[in-house]
């Protein structure tokens, strides 16, 4: 299979440098692998990410899918001409989880010029489904510059 990214220059070390100082970096995000039609990340269960009774957070596990969906939807696009922002998130979160990490894997069921759309399923330590995910992405063309400055 043709991988689906525009450049295979990119490193796990780049995406996670990428964010630092962002949502993702606060709850302990990382990402974890590159396939050729996937992106994959983790986050832990912890004091971050929890709710009051100890379970992982509807929140988190949509923070979580939008970090992993839009990350791949940058790697899709081309970066000097394009950029993308989420349109629309859906979680079903099927099964609660108290400890340990969660693992979300972003797989395309669109790649449009104007829109992308990700299936994300969130798994537990035990690959035990944990939620599923449907983001739609936008994908914008950057504005020129030098038009910009003309006008």
């Amino acid at each position: 299979m043709k991988p689906i990214w525009h450049s295979l220059k990119v490193s796990l070390e780049q995406l996670n440098e990428g964010g630092l100082g962002t949502m993702g970096e606060h709850l302990g995000m990382e990402f974890t692998e590159i396939g050729t039609d996937y992106l994959r990340a983790m986050m832990p269960v912890d004091r971050r990410t929890v709710q009051p009774y100890g379970l992982l957070h509807g929140g988190a596990s949509a923070a979580l899918a939008e970090t992993v969906g839009s990350m791949a939807s940058g790697l899709v696009i081309n970066p000097e001409k394009q950029i993308v922002v989420g349109l629309e998130i859906n979680a079903n979160h099927v099964r609660g989880v108290r400890e340990g990490y969660v693992h979300a894997i972003a797989k395309p069921l669109h790649l449009g010029a104007s829109t992308h759309v990700w299936d994300i399923r969130i798994t537990d330590d035990h690959h035990k489904l944990v939620c599923v995910s449907r983001l739609t992405v936008a994908v914008l063309q950057k504005k020129d510059t030098t038009e910009a400055a003309a006008s």
